[in-house]
Parts: structure tokens; C-alpha cells; sequence
């Protein structure tokens, strides 16, 4: 029995460090692609990592701890530098993907917090597309393609939705770069910025009630394969490889 579990402690220390060097391995090969097409990369991060280093030594001079405050100067400038690093790549990654069908549905399901993302709850042959999202806002409706037939979709399926959530906030995003529409990359930034209505207990028993409602129109792909796909989750694998 000792054995056994030895082994498998042994087995599991292996399978953590496999993943570990996987996770090295995507961050750095998103950093080679991310360095070919931006040029102000290598620069930036180099300007936060020496600028952050440099300000926090100053200010251990202040106090005569510069050489204590070497190290935490050295830590914060990495940080500075790897928080650059990730938001080129996601800049780089909405750029791409802003445009292509799903877009939209990919970005949602990359959402920070507390979200019950339903992809494609309605749709056209044309891969227009309405995304229903469950959050602290209450109900969310997001809808990519054509303004005209989109608007009618989301109209449509907000009618669906009523009937079943009571008072609920439900709102309405239509994303694009046209008037009134939310460009791509600022769809996250636009949800967080909702005010929060329901509580975590509601949302559950929200997405229960919605369960039952059939999809209607066409499946979508639940997102687009931007060039450059291999970047798009670079963000996380950082965050697991602290």
C-alpha cells in the first residue's frame, strides 16, 4: 500500500511538471509570435521591468534600504513587464478576431467573474448570431452580424426570454464598430460595467429556468480560431504558471 502511494505521488509530481513546462512552452511561443508582428513589445516590457526596478530602489534610498528593496523592485518590474506582455497579446487576439462569425461567442466564453454563457441561443444561415449570458446584471443578450437582421433576432429573443424571467433586467448588446454597437474589444469592459441586480442564488435559479428553452435557428461555432489563436488563453496559462 505504501508503495502504491508513493508511486502515485511520484506519477502526480511528474504530471504536474509536464504541465508546468507546457504551460512555459505556450507562454514563450506566444511571446516569439507576438514579438514578429510588434515591434513596441520587447521595448515596452523593458521600459516597465527597468522603470518599475528603478522607483522602487529610489525609494529605498529614502529610507536607506535600497539594497533590501533591490529584490521587490526586481519582482514588481517582471510583473510590470509579464502585465504589458499579456495585454498585447489580447490586443493583438481581439484585433484579429474582431469581424470573423463567433467572435463575439469566443470572447464571452474568455469573460472574467461569475457569467452563465449560453452560445447561440438564436440564428441565421448567415451566421448572424444572439448570445444569452445569466450574471450579477441580471440577463445580457449579445448579438454579432448584419445590424438589420440582428436587431430582429435580439428583439425576438428577448420576447422568449421574458416570459420566463419576470423582472429581470434583460439588456441588449449588439457588438460591431457601426453607431450604437460595442467594438469587440470592449465588450468585456462594457459587461463589467452593468450595475448588479440579482444575486449569485438568482442566477442559478434564472439558468434553471432558461434550461428548458429550446434553441432556435442554426448552431454557431462557439467562437472564431483567430491567426494567432495559440496566444489567446496566454493570459491564464501566466496567471497558473505564478
Amino acid at each position: 500500500m505504501a508503495k502504491q502511494d508513493k508511486a502515485a505521488k511520484k506519477e502526480a509530481a511528474k504530471q504536474r511538471r509536464q504541465a508546468s513546462a507546457g504551460r512555459v512552452k505556450q507562454i514563450f511561443e506566444a511571446f516569439k509570435m507576438q514579438r514578429r508582428e510588434d515591434k513596441l513589445l520587447l521595448p515596452l516590457m523593458l521600459a516597465a521591468f527597468f522603470g518599475v526596478t528603478v522607483v522602487v530602489f529610489l525609494l529605498g534610498l529614502i529610507w536607506g534600504l535600497h539594497w533590501v528593496f533591490s529584490p521587490v523592485g526586481i519582482a514588481f518590474g517582471l510583473l510590470a513587464a509579464v502585465i504589458i506582455f499579456g495585454r498585447r497579446v489580447q490586443s493583438t487576439v481581439y484585433r484579429k478576431a474582431e469581424g470573423q462569425p463567433g467572435a463575439a461567442g469566443w470572447a464571452l466564453d474568455n469573460l472574467r467573474g461569475r457569467w452563465v454563457v449560453s452560445q447561440a441561443v438564436a440564428g441565421t444561415q448567415q451566421l448572424d448570431a444572439v448570445h444569452r449570458i445569466i450574471g450579477r446584471p441580471g440577463i445580457v443578450l449579445v448579438g454579432e452580424g448584419s445590424p438589420s437582421r440582428v436587431k430582429s433576432l435580439v428583439a425576438q429573443e428577448k420576447k422568449r426570454v421574458a416570459r420566463l424571467v419576470g423582472d429581470t433586467p434583460i439588456y441588449e448588446v449588439i457588438v460591431g464598430n457601426e453607431e450604437g454597437q460595442i467594438p469587440l474589444p470592449k465588450l468585456q469592459q462594457r459587461l463589467m460595467k452593468l450595475p448588479r441586480n440579482i444575486s449569485p442564488a438568482q442566477i442559478d435559479s434564472i439558468e434553471n429556468r432558461l434550461a428548458a428553452l429550446a434553441s432556435r435557428g442554426n448552431a454557431m461555432p462557439k467562437g472564431p480560431v483567430p491567426q494567432g489563436a495559440k496566444m489567446r488563453n496566454v493570459s491564464r496559462a501566466m496567471r497558473r504558471a505564478k
